[in-house]
Formats: C-alpha cells, sequence, structure tokens
C-alpha cells in the first residue's frame, strides 16, 4: 500500500483571497515505511510574502523570486502522488490550497477522500486533548527540535513517524521491507512434490520415569472421565 505524507506552507489562510502555496513537501510510505523517496519544491507565489508569514515560515521575496511558479511543478506533483493516500495534518487547508492552484492552472483536482487526516484521527484517538503536531510529537516522544522554523519537508518527515504512531505503532503490520512475489535470480528451486519421510527410529522421551509416575498419579485422581484414559 503506498502512502504519501504531504505538507504545504503558504502566504496565508485563504486562496480566495489572493494568498499562495510557497512550498510542498511530501514523503513516500509503502506498507506504513518510508521509502526514502520524496519531493520537494519552493514555489513562487507571485506575490509578496506578508511578515507574519515570513516570521512563521523563514521564506522571504528575495528566497522566492527566482523559484518555479506552481503551474510549472503541478505534472511533477500529480505524477509523484499518483492514486496513493495524502496523509495531512489538517487536510482539509492543504487540500483547499492544492485545488484552488490545480483548478486555476487548468489540472485535475485531488480528490478529497484522497486525503487522511491525521488531526481528525488524534482528535478521535485522544479526545479533549492538544492535537498539533508539536503536541503529538511531545506525546509519543518524537525529536522535533530541528522545528524552528515551518518547513514542508521537514513537517512532512516528522508527520510521517506520527502518523504511524497514531495507526498503532511505527510497525504496525510488523512489516520489515516490502516483500517481493518475483522470484529471485539466485533462488534455490525447490520440488514442489517433496513431502517429510517419517523418521527411521523414534525420538526418545525427554520426561523422566519419576515425571511419568506423578502424570499417572494426577491422572488417576480425576476419574474414569479423564481425557487422558479416553485417548488411551
Amino acid at each position: 500500500m503506498r502512502e504519501i505524507v504531504l505538507d504545504t506552507e503558504t502566504t496565508g489562510f485563504e486562496p480566495s483571497e489572493g494568498h499562495r502555496i510557497v512550498e510542498i513537501g511530501a514523503v513516500e510510505l509503502f506498507n506504513h515505511l518510508p521509502t526514502g523517496r520524496t519531493f520537494h519544491v519552493y514555489l513562487n507565489p507571485e506575490r509578496p510574502m506578508p511578515k507574519e508569514a515570513f516570521e512563521v515560515h523563514g521564506l522571504g521575496d528575495d528566497f522566492l523570486r527566482d523559484k518555479p511558479l506552481f503551474r510549472q511543478e503541478a505534472q511533477n506533483f500529480l505524477d509523484f502522488v499518483g492514486e496513493a493516500k495524502l496523509v495531512i495534518h489538517n487536510a482539509a487547508f492543504d487540500m483547499k490550497f492544492l485545488n484552488w492552484e490545480l483548478r486555476v492552472h487548468g489540472f485535475p483536482q485531488l480528490p478529497n477522500n484522497q486525503a487522511i487526516d491525521t488531526l481528525m484521527i488524534a482528535r478521535s484517538k485522544f479526545p479533549g486533548s492538544p492535537a498539533s503536531l508539536d503536541a503529538l510529537c511531545r506525546r509519543f516522544g518524537i525529536d522535533n527540535s530541528m522545528r524552528e522554523k515551518h518547513g514542508a519537508l521537514l513537517d512532512s518527515e516528522i508527520l510521517a513517524e506520527v502518523y504511524l504512531e497514531l495507526i498503532g505503532g511505527r510497525q504496525p503490520d510488523l512489516v520489515l521491507a516490502p516483500v517481493s512475489t518475483a522470484p529471485r535470480k539466485d533462488a534455490v528451486q525447490q520440488d514442489s512434490t517433496w513431502r517429510p519421510r517419517p523418521r527411521p527410529a523414534p525420538l526418545a522421551p525427554r520426561i523422566t520415569a519419576g515425571e511419568a509416575a506423578a502424570h499417572e498419579a494426577f491422572v488417576a485422581k480425576l476419574g474414569d472421565g479423564a481425557i487422558w484414559l479416553k485417548r488411551g
């Protein structure tokens, strides 16, 4: 099962008010384990970066000025995502921005049911408790000391750890690596008709004579209905 843990950074809260995405970060999981594949891009929002957004993200106008536009990276992003489930903290926010940008630039939008919202999972699992990414890191003992500024790729990497804890642990399926069904070139071919043969001599008993006598005495106290007597 392929999943993409995703985060965006934006200039503000509403795309309808002219705010835009300035960064996308995504981490690929397969069978709930990181594959090492990531998607990361900074984007020119084609508008000034508000002071409050700069303070949160640390991304200024000079840094973003020569970065690609969303429409230039949209297809690369969609190709990376494919049909995988999107694991997002507060999914409604990121999906709103992504689908606004995709729609405006003529690209197919992402179905809302493609997203898994870790914020909703956390609120359901720990009702009444703080459910921010930082709060969940504290709960699960995940190191987020590098998170001085909000960064999409770093937040995605942290969220991947949080998500795996939320669904039952960092190896919820006890799978250490994806299992391939294709035969290896160096694999030994086995005969499917092979069957185990009887031992030439039975194994010697591992109980002592004293233990056998104690067992017989115990069974005798159970009466005629004891299962050991019925089995002979």
